[in-house]
């Protein structure tokens, strides 16, 4: 639900301006997509970190699944002839890549995971930390190298 929650928002806002009469259309289609596929996709990213390259369960987590998921996403709204403007699958998709990112990231640290022994409430209570070591992720791999200093002496430490 909370995909749904978010992937809804998210396609709002991008409707907003648009003065569209079908919204309410686009929503549900929406909502009842991303009810009935995220655990699936979930799953299948879940088993992806299981990989024995990194690497590649990396890129299924962050593209493949993501993007299947969006082509069929795509692909419902056009089905029930709830089609959507451009702006929002652009806003969307763009939404779906960051959260995959986001997704890998705090699953290879143990959150978002079924059979772990941990509760999505646990997961939660964590998200504040994950959430700001996720945003800071990119200003630390470009940051120069710290310093390094020689460590004091214990007559220094004194002082």
């Amino acid at each position: 639900m909370l995909s749904a929650t978010a992937r809804t928002l998210v396609y709002l806002a991008a409707l907003a301006r648009s003065g569209r009469h079908g919204r309410l259309s686009i929503v549900l289609v929406e909502i009842a997509y991303v009810a009935l596929t995220a655990g699936i996709y979930a799953g299948m990213q879940q088993r992806a970190l299981g990989l024995r390259s990194r690497l590649l369960g990396n890129a299924i987590v962050a593209f493949a699944v993501p993007a299947l998921a969006q082509v069929l996403d795509w692909l419902a709204h056009r089905a029930v002839g709830a089609a959507v403007p451009a702006r929002a699958t652009v806003a969307v998709s763009v939404f779906a890549a960051l959260s995959a990112l986001f997704h890998l990231y705090v699953m290879r640290r143990g959150a978002f995971l079924t059979g772990c022994g941990r509760s999505l409430l646990d997961d939660l209570r964590r998200m504040p930390r994950l959430v700001a070591s996720f945003v800071a992720a990119p200003v630390v791999l470009i940051a120069p190298p710290a310093v390094r200093t020689e460590p004091v002496a214990e007559s220094e430490a004194a002082l």
